[in-house]
């Protein structure tokens, strides 16, 4: 099973950048797909965008569509999230994810969770 550690979290001003890092270790990562979601409080967990581990497919939300961007690193095992111009309501506790199917929305389709890391943009 694999395990997922997110990092790179902060505070940073509306209009700023940050670049999120989901490692994943653990037996058979490679046979997942990453998804990325978040939460604010008092709301329902919100799908970002996932990525294709081995196959280079991804997804976004529309309300980070042409922002936010999904990368990743085989060789480190690793998955990006970069955040661009920013705005106070992506202020939320992201969440990197695994999953066994095709870069879904569904947060029920997804197997393994990170601890999250806190993202707050102040206006």
């Amino acid at each position: 099973q694999v395990q997922l550690v997110e990092s790179g979290g902060g505070l940073v001003q509306a209009g700023g950048s940050l670049r999120l890092s989901c490692k994943a270790s653990g037996r058979t990562f490679d046979s997942y797909d990453i998804g990325w979601f978040r939460q604010a409080p008092g709301e329902e967990r919100e799908f970002v965008g996932a990525i294709s581990w081995s196959g280079g497919n991804d997804l976004y939300a529309d309300s980070v569509k042409g922002r936010f961007t999904i990368s990743r690193n085989n060789a480190k095992r690793m998955v990006y999230l970069q955040m661009n111009s920013l705005k106070p309501e992506d202020t939320a506790i992201y969440y990197c994810a695994a999953t066994t199917e095709a870069v879904p929305a569904d947060p029920q389709e997804y197997d393994v969770w990170g601890q999250g890391t806190q993202v707050t943009v102040s206006s």
